[in-house]
């Protein structure tokens, strides 16, 4: 039924359950648990329906609009709990060293014999959400869990998938596309959570001056929505592991039809391919220069070469395209 679901809504599918979904949570609690205390204000007594159906349909409107609007904020929402926006140098320096501590720390149990299987196969997933490079590590945790799978095109392939994504997801398989489209949904689905909690929670704390304030509603709805934030951030960054996962599909299976679509061959071994691939990266952020000509034209398709169409006989003694 929910692949049905999905087909149905397509690209509408992340938006809906990433975004909208968590949205409608949020503002059930704020209609149920703190709108009431803010009957008495002016504005709100004529803004809110005297029926429950009209009730209802107000919460769908308002999810449907903050869902909109969250998912166009979704850059700078996701800047700032990477650590990337907003943060003072101070807490971002501080940050830092505590996550390379956490990393190292981590590193070294892995490196310690006579763990348990489960226990090291725990010890692994969590190192294994961090960047490979010393110089890509993040200040927060959802920071360096994103940038592991960032890095992994360049790291790999020198393909830089952050300056490449656009032509990487028009040209690579459309199930590969989609995959990495599902796989990041449950991520949003706990960041639209964590942002929604933060302001049900500063929402209910100022409802507590209203005159007509429910103190025995508002307090533990609060409380519980602030204890919940640090739930849905982990919740988040666990997320993350299937969104890496499709990324990393999305590499390897996208490089080919990337290289084609881009008149290129992709070279059989490696280090050359990484070469190709730190060229089309460089052209990608630089102005044009004749000398790219040059450089690129060992990788480059000949025109002449034509594969013969199926079913044509081949000549013997013929040259062969």
């Amino acid at each position: 039924m929910g692949d049905i679901a999905k087909g149905v809504l397509g690209g509408g599918w992340a938006l809906l359950v990433g975004w909208v979904l968590p949205s409608a949570i949020n503002l059930a609690v704020f209609f149920f648990a703190v709108a009431p205390s803010l009957e008495g204000l002016g504005l709100v007594r004529q803004l809110w329906p005297s029926t429950q159906s009209g009730t209802m349909t107000l919460l769908l409107v308002c999810a449907v609009l903050l869902g909109l609007v969250l998912s166009s904020l979704q850059q700078p929402l996701y800047r700032f709990l990477e650590g990337y926006a907003l943060w003072p140098q101070r807490a971002y320096d501080r940050g830092l060293r505590t996550q390379r501590a956490r990393r190292q720390r981590l590193a070294e149990l892995v490196a310690q014999p006579g763990h348990p299987t489960l226990r090291l196969a725990v010890l692994q997933e969590q190192l294994s959400r961090y960047p490979i490079g010393d110089e890509q590590i993040a200040p927060t945790r959802l920071g360096n869990a994103i940038r592991r799978f960032e890095e992994y095109g360049h790291d790999r392939y020198r393909l830089d998938t952050q300056v490449l994504w656009n032509e990487l997801t028009g040209a690579a398989p459309g199930p590969a596309v989609r995959q990495t489209e599902t796989a990041r949904t449950p991520v949003d689905f706990f960041v639209a959570l964590l942002y929604g909690h933060a302001l049900l929670t500063l929402t209910a704390l100022g409802a507590l001056a209203a005159g007509h304030a429910d103190r025995a509603l508002l307090v533990p709805t609060a409380a519980v929505a602030l204890a919940l934030i640090p739930v849905w951030y982990r919740s988040a960054v666990v997320a993350t592991d299937e969104w890496a996962a499709a990324v990393r599909a999305l590499v390897n299976v996208g490089r080919k039809p990337l290289a084609d679509a881009l008149g290129l061959v992709l070279p059989k071994e490696l280090a050359e391919e990484r070469r190709m691939w730190q060229l089309v990266t460089r052209m990608s952020r630089r102005p044009y220069h004749p000398a790219a000509e040059a450089a690129f034209a060992p990788y480059r398709m000949d025109p002449d070469r034509v594969a013969p169409m199926p079913g044509t006989p081949v000549v013997p003694g013929q040259p062969q395209p």
